[in-house]
């Protein structure tokens, strides 16, 4: 039997490493609802440790706080599943490890969810030196908890990927 094709995310990871390597750039990861599976692809690549700072899961409000120095007023205002909490997860991210680039996840894996945060709701945001941050939402539907964690895993890669890239 033929070895299976790599997996885009294994393909994504090793692109990652490979660009913030020749660019001298470094990275690190705030994630909450994929609990640290961003930062588990990227450090599944040898030489990871060249460019990756650090990977913080930060699942409760409190940690996000804590860790990451995300607002209790942007908490309150616009809740844990928004790009505004996003945004400072990722700026965090980046300014307490002294990463170049940063990409943050929170979001709604299921099951659950509301009907103005329904479940497969995730936000990301990708914080780098010198740059906006900038910050999306994805509503991958209610595929089930593991599909959701996956694709946030695999849209995050690609954020980094295309920031690497531009």
């Amino acid at each position: 039997m033929p070895p299976a094709a790599p997996a885009a995310p294994a393909a994504l990871a090793r692109r990652i490493v490979a660009r913030a390597r020749a660019a001298g750039i470094t990275v690190a990861t705030a994630e909450s609802c994929t609990g640290g599976m961003v930062a588990a692809a990227i450090t599944a690549v040898p030489g990871a440790s060249a460019v990756f700072r650090a990977g913080l899961v930060s699942y409760s409000d409190d940690a996000k706080q804590q860790l990451l120095g995300v607002k209790a007023a942007t908490l309150a205002a616009h809740g844990a599943v928004s790009e505004a909490v996003a945004q400072e997860m990722a700026e965090g991210a980046r300014t307490r490890t002294g990463a170049t680039l940063a990409v943050a996840v929170t979001g709604i894996a299921g099951p659950g969810g509301s009907a103005f945060k329904p479940e497969g709701r995730v936000c990301f945001a990708i914080a780098a030196e010198g740059r906006p941050t900038g910050s999306e939402t994805r509503d991958f539907g209610a595929i089930g908890r593991a599909r959701v964690r996956r694709a946030s895993r695999d849209h995050a890669l690609g954020l980094i990927a295309a920031a690497l890239a531009g």
